[in-house]
């Protein structure tokens, strides 16, 4: 199982980009390969950062987890990604997501509805664009139609934010898999991953065509009970959002602090055991403890973990 670390934009007080920067070199010379980040809708554009830092750093793979599709036409998102792709030399994958009816609706005013017409179209729209050919896809939520000229920008993997059948269904069947967040190992292991693998096999597509990304906060630290504390707190909104309720219920956690990886190096290890038996191919760490301290203590398990 591949290991992985979970970067982010906000809570820097410099540039955001000087700290994406200082953050993909010291990850790269720490001996990791990809480092995933998010775009929340408060934050500065991601894909504008990962081109500038990614030109800045090599030696080290980045990908989205995840943009959001609505408020941005499919054109426009293939133009983004094969920049980013551009300026790293291929070292880019876009994971994409839907985001949630709050951001959606609440702050766009765009609607949320039918999110797998919405998803597939714009997949329709986008993948030949990234694979250097014209769209021509006329849909009930989005169309796109026309072609890019962007020489020499490898083609991107995208990955999609998929947790229900549906969705997983559409990522097996089209892209290089999913990329979740809030699920745990019995949920990846009896939901995620067959579905995802299924609905690949479905399609003609090879073994091997798609794999499961599995992000969870983690925490290597002998205090259990103040690093739950400390995810309970720093992760109460997923609790309340649909879709990672969904799966932590699946899961049976009561909430976010239960999907948490919290211990001791023997505990965190056992626990990457079982993501990596329940089908995960790789494993994104997103390390919480407020102390650099521990955030190096979880650096290092995770550094030893990698393959």
């Amino acid at each position: 199982m591949q290991i992985s670390m979970f970067g982010q934009l906000s809570g820097s007080d410099g540039s955001p980009i000087d700290a994406t920067i200082a953050n993909l070199t010291t990850l790269r010379d720490e001996g990791f390969r990809r480092v995933w980040m998010s775009q929340l809708p408060y934050e500065p554009d991601l894909l504008t950062i990962l081109a500038v830092a990614l030109r800045e750093v090599d030696g080290i793979e980045a990908a989205s987890g995840v943009v959001p599709i609505q408020n941005q036409h499919p054109m426009q998102m293939a133009q983004r990604a094969l920049t980013v792709s551009l300026a790293s030399g291929g070292r880019f994958t876009l994971g994409l997501g839907m985001t949630h009816a709050a951001v959606t609706e609440g702050m766009w005013g765009i609607p949320w509805d039918r999110p797998v017409r919405r998803l597939n179209e714009y997949l329709d729209g986008l993948l030949p664009l990234l694979a250097g050919e014209p769209a021509d896809a006329t849909g009930e939520t989005v169309t796109t139609r026309g072609a890019l000229l962007i020489p020499g920008a490898p083609r991107p993997e995208v990955y999609i934010a998929a947790l229900g059948p549906q969705m997983l269904r559409l990522a097996g069947r089209r892209t290089a898999g999913t990329c979740t967040w809030m699920t745990g190992p019995a949920t990846l292991g009896a939901h995620v991953g067959p579905t995802l693998r299924q609905a690949a096999a479905d399609a003609g597509r090879p073994d091997g065509s798609v794999r499961v990304v599995a992000a969870l906060p983690v925490a290597v630290t002998d205090d259990v009970d103040a690093a739950r504390r400390q995810a309970a707190e720093q992760f109460a909104m997923y609790g309340t959002l649909p879709s990672y309720r969904a799966m932590l219920d699946r899961e049976g956690y009561a909430g976010p602090e239960d999907a948490a990886i919290i211990g001791d190096e023997q505990t965190v290890s056992q626990r990457l055991d079982e993501l990596a038996a329940a089908g995960v191919d790789e494993f994104v760490g997103a390390p919480f403890d407020p102390s650099a301290e521990g955030r190096g203590r979880t650096r290092s398990l995770m550094r030893s973990r990698e393959s």
